[in-house]
This record gives C-alpha cells, structure tokens and sequence, in this order.
C-alpha cells in the first residue's frame, strides 16, 4: 500500500462532475470540476445525457491526474459519490443509453404517482421501501422510459436492457460492462428495493412495470465493485468501492456514525438526514426511511427530508431574473438588509419535497410592496434555503422524539455565512459546518478506504477531522424568529394545491 498513497473519487452531481485526490491525511490534494448540460424538453421535466456525463467522468480524472502529477498507479481506489434517484436504461450490446436519463427533478411522472396513490398502493410502497409515491424516485422514470422507448419489449426478450441510477452506469461502463451493480444507498431510492430484506422486491417491480432482471446487483457501500477496464482512461486495472448515493455520502463524511447525529446538504436541492440506527423506523408525514450505508456487511438506516430547491433557488434568481452576477455581488446587495419586510420567495419549481410534498405546487414571491428591491428578493431566496431545513428538522423531531442536539452542514450554498447563521436562529441549535467542502465525496473516500483497509477504523477518521469545523450559534431572539418563520407557514400555505 505504500506505493499507492492516493484514492481518487468521482463526484457525479446534478449540476457536473467533480473528480478530487485524497491523501492518506485524508486532505484533499487536488479537485478539477466540469459541467454537463440541463435539458428541459418540456415543463417540469428535467434530463441529463448519461453518455456526456461519462465522457466528463474521465476528462475530470484525466485532468485531476495531470494537475495533481500523479500516475494512475499510485491510486490504490476509486469511490464514486452520485445524484442518486437519476435513472436510466441502456443496451449492453451497443453501450449506450435507450433514452435521456431522468433526472431525480423531473416531474413528469406526477400523474403516474397520483393514479397509483387514488389506487391505494402507497402503503405497500411505504412499507416495503421506505418511501412515498413521488415522481422524485426512480421506479415511475424507468418505467416511463419502458414505456415510451420504441422496441423496448423486443429488446426485454432478447435480455440486452440494463437499468439503475447513475452510479451503476459509471461502474458499468468503468468496468467494461464487466459488473452490473449498485449500492444500498441507491437501490433504496429507487422504490423497488426492499429495505428490510434488502433485496428488489418482486411485487414493486411487478407494480411499476419494471423487470427485476434487468436492475443491478445490490452491495454493501464498502464492497470491491470491480476493477477499471478502460483504456483510455487507465494501462492499470484500479480497484472500485466506496459507492454511496450523494447525501448518504455527506452523512458518512460529516462522521454522523451514533443515533441522532443529523447533517444538511446544500446543494441544487437539499436532503436533511439523521442516522436512525440498524433497525428501520417507520416514516409518516413527509419523511423517508432510507439505508444511510451498508459497511462491513452491517446496514445502517436514516430518516431523510427531500427539498426539491435550495440551491438552485440563488441560481434561478441569478440566471433567470439577473438580479446579481456573482456571490460577491449577493451578500452586498442584501448586506445592508435588516429586515425581510415580509417578502417571501417559496421555490416550488418543480414542486415541493418534505413535509408537504405537493407535485404540482408552483413558485411564488409573496409579501412585495411599492419599497421591495432586488435585494429583498435575493434574500428572500436565501431564506427560503433556511426555512425548509427548519420545515424538515422539526418534522424529524416530531416522528423520532428525538431533539435535535446540532445540524451538520456541508455543500455548496453552506459557504455563505449570513444563510448559516440564519438557520442556527430559526433553528435556535448551533450549525456545525466542516471546512472540507466535498462531504459526499468524502464519506465515499472514507467507506471505500475502510472497505480495503486504507485506514484502520471510524475513530481513526473521527481523529482526521475533528478540527476541521466551523460553528454558528443561535443569536437571534426566539420571538423574532417565531415571527420570521411564521410568515413562511402562510407563505407556503398560499402555494399548496392539497
């Protein structure tokens, strides 16, 4: 292992693809980013070209290698973190995709779920994955794309259809097509997996039209998936492990490995967890019970809040209304701001996720007088990130009767200061935020580096990270953010279809 001193990972998120170098310190030795398109064909939908992401997939690596001046040989793994409900179907004999992959934001299933939910199959679903009939989990998109694909039940006869999520993809195509599987964390956004007997289930797949035979093999986080087999990419055959959907992957590398310990993802949209143990408890009102990650042959389990938008609630207010040009130019214009003067952006784009999960709420900027200026609604943009992490927290106290003791706190958005210190007050709890930016990326380092024995344990981690935090305690008075957040309740209440 000497000689191999590095772990290279693949971070495949909605918005692109980063590829970073971890050292045995668990240091981060070099990063390189690189975008891949958003295609909306129609109104709420949303698709990604899987074979561009893949082509992006080694041009990171290529380019992280090169900038961080080292060989393939000195990687002794790769993991790879992912967008996690995204899916799609190939055909192995061509390697390529039968249809765009649908992404987790996509809508255009809602209808599909609300006739499952009227035909009463949404306890069966609840009970054996985990979840609710919503458009954002993969069965009703790869059902969709079985359905509308010409040829497919041809090609279902002839067996040369694979389907997953993006993770099985890469490793697909990493391998050579030598290995078809995923995770637990994946499969179980999926709503065809069993997170009891952690198998796919044969009902769910008979329910939504999807044959059991073309999905992936399901493995512990930290297994060895393969091998690489690529030639453009790699004259060495390195090592695969460490698979691990995206907010389980910041769960693990914000080190929240006791009951309780809950964490927030900043990104695009935004998932609250909190580590439930080894047994699954059952969810109700919004919340989800998913698999936080297999280790060691042992599966832990989480709670988790989906939020369709955060993130890209700055960008929609960037890109579409111009209102700022950089991140710079935001925290000046609502610098000066002491006040929300009651305006409200809820950002129900593509609807809205926990606790209210509506399909067909829409956007809204409520509360705007004649004196309201740009910089009250990109604050309003702001808040709305914080509000939702509050509407979910409290959610999650609620169900587990567990207080929340502190919030962890990583991506992107979770770099500007005014929105952490805004969400410690509405939450009146501190918000521990780690310096290392890329937390899925690094649960998935630290599982596969686990899984082969590149650190001896989950205190030696805990030992590599303690330091590494930043805290925001709460400083506003409890009146003042009931009010705030009393707003939002009527705000969202305006939006809300059912």
């Amino acid at each position: 292992m000497a000689d191999k001193a590095y772990i290279l990972v693949v971070d495949q998120s909605t918005s692109g693809t980063k590829a970073l170098i971890v050292d045995k310190a668990g240091k981060v030795v070099e990063r390189c980013v690189m975008q891949h398109q958003q295609n909306y064909p129609q109104a709420g939908w949303v698709e990604h070209d899987a074979e561009e992401i893949y082509l992006n997939v080694k041009q990171a690596i290529k380019n992280v290698l090169l900038k961080a001046n080292i060989q393939p040989s000195m990687l002794a793994l790769l993991t790879i973190t992912n967008q996690r409900e995204t899916a799609l179907i190939w055909d192995k004999t061509t390697g390529h995709p039968i249809h765009p992959a649908i992404v987790w934001q996509c809508q255009r299933t809602a209808d599909v779920c609300l006739s499952y939910r009227i035909d009463g199959h949404e306890e069966l679903v609840k009970s054996r994955a985990g979840l609710m009939l919503d458009p954002y989990f993969s069965a009703t998109k790869l059902r969709w794309i079985l359905e509308h694909v010409p040829d497919v039940s041809d090609k279902l006869k002839k067996g040369t259809l694979l389907a997953g999520t993006i993770d099985s993809w890469l490793v697909w195509k990493l391998t050579a097509g030598a290995v078809h599987a995923t995770d637990y964390t994946n499969a179980s956004r999926t709503s065809l997996f069993n997170i009891h007997t952690l198998q796919w289930d044969q009902e769910l797949c008979t329910l939504f039209n999807v044959p059991l035979e073309i999905l992936p093999e399901v493995r512990c986080s930290d297994d060895l998936f393969g091998y690489t087999d690529d030639s453009d990419l790699f004259d060495v055959h390195v090592p695969i492990s460490g698979i691990i959907g995206d907010s389980q992957g910041a769960l693990f590398g914000q080190l929240c490995f006791t009951e309780g310990m809950a964490k927030a993802t900043y990104g695009t949209g935004s998932s609250v967890l909190m580590n439930i143990g080894e047994k699954p408890l059952e969810s109700r009102n919004g919340l989800v019970t998913a698999i936080a990650w297999g280790l060691a042959g042992h599966v832990t389990y989480a709670y988790e809040g989906v939020i369709r938008s955060t993130g890209d609630s700055l960008n929609w207010v960037r890109d579409n209304l111009g209102l700022f040009r950089t991140f710079e130019e935001m925290e000046q214009l609502t610098g000066d701001l002491t006040n929300n003067e009651g305006v409200y952006l809820i950002p129900a784009f593509v609807g809205l996720g926990a606790p209210y999960w509506d399909a067909y709420a829409r956007a809204s900027i409520v509360g705007m007088n004649r004196a309201t200026d740009r910089g009250h609604m990109i604050r309003a943009a702001l808040q709305s990130i914080a509000y939702q992490i509050v509407d979910v927290v409290q959610l999650m106290e609620r169900e587990s009767g567990v207080t929340l003791v502190e919030l962890r706190a990583d991506g992107g958005a979770s770099d500007n200061s005014k929105l952490m210190q805004f969400q410690a007050d509405m939450l009146n709890t501190n918000v521990i935020k780690s310096t290392i930016s890329e937390l899925s990326a690094m649960g998935s380092v630290f599982l596969g580096g686990l899984g082969i024995g590149f650190w001896a344990s989950q205190e030696e981690l805990i030992s590599l990270q303690s330091t590494l935090v930043q805290a925001y305690h709460p400083g506003m008075s409890l009146e003042e953010s009931y009010i705030y957040y009393e707003g939002w309740k009527k705000a969202v209440k305006s939006v809300l279809t059912q």
